[in-house]
Order: C-alpha cells, then structure tokens, then sequence
C-alpha cells in the first residue's frame, strides 16, 4: 500500500466582509507580532550555545514552521476568496449569507446561517455551505423539505423562512 492520499475536495472560496476582516487580522497578527517574537527567542536560544539539547530553540524553531504554514494558508486562502457583499437577486432560494429557520419533525426550530468553511466557528448558528446541511438548503425555497443523512439516520427539516442582511 502506498503513500499517496488524496487531496481533500476544495473548500469554497466564498466568505463575508466579517469573515476576511477576521482572516486578514489572523494574518497580520501572525507575521507582524508572534513571528518576530518566536524569531527573537530562537535566536536567543541559539546563542546559548549547544542546540542539541536546547528546549527553547527547539520548541521555537517548531513554533516558527508552524507559524509559516499557516501564513502560506492564510495567504493563499486570501488570495483567491471572493468577499460576498450583497444578497443576491433571488432572494426567495438559500445562497451564501441566508439565514435560514429551519423546523424538525418534531416541531424543534433552529436558525443557521450559510457561511465559508472558514468562518462557520465565528458565531454560533453559522453553519458550511459545504457541510452535509448547508449543501442540502442550497437553492432551496421557503417551504421546501430537505433531508440530510447524520449519524443517526435521515432527518428531516422544513424551511420556515430565508432572510438576508445587507452589506
């Protein structure tokens, strides 16, 4: 058996004004202030003298390969997102940004919001679009059923309503 994994699907590459905000603060945050720092304790380290047996420079130098990687991510990530300012024109169907309120069978009410796979942590109630029910609402109409497979069997949800906030 071989080494070769497959690359995981591309996540979308839409997000809201909030969720780049959030993005590029991360980003600066990163390469302007915890980089320069962790860099100015590893030379430290360093200059103790043996780093073989160094904890700090050790511990630093992986903070700093980490530190990097995630600023290639977030670089790249940036670079080709698309910031969705407006609804869009038919505002009836769930699109980026909806906020849906959704029923159960037995009667439960929740309300999610459609966001990028890289801003669904930021509140609560914001949910993928490429998760298994943001994929199931998309271009859905108030009053439409919708089924999702979860771990404990299909469930149903019944849209009650889509709403949108501006820019």
């Amino acid at each position: 058996m071989g080494r070769f994994r497959a690359a995981p699907p591309a996540a979308s590459k839409y997000v809201t004004p909030a969720g780049a905000r959030r993005l590029r603060a991360e980003l600066e945050q990163l390469w302007s202030e915890e980089r320069p720092r962790v860099t100015q304790a590893v030379a430290a380290a360093a200059a103790q003298g043996d780093r073989s047996e160094n904890a700090e420079y050790t511990y630093g130098k992986r903070r700093l390969r980490e530190i990097d990687r995630r600023v290639r991510f977030l670089r790249r990530r940036l670079e080709g997102m698309v910031v969705v300012n407006e609804p869009p024109s038919d505002t009836d169907r769930v699109f980026f940004g909806a906020w849906v309120q959704l029923e159960t069978e037995d009667g439960l009410r929740t309300r999610y919001r459609i966001v990028g796979p890289d801003e669904f942590d930021m509140a609560p109630g914001y949910i993928s679009m490429d998760s298994p029910l943001g994929r199931a609402l998309l271009r859905r109409r108030t009053d439409e059923e919708v089924t999702v497979e979860t771990p404990a069997g299909p469930r149903v949800y019944l849209i009650m309503s889509i709403e949108y906030e501006r820019g």
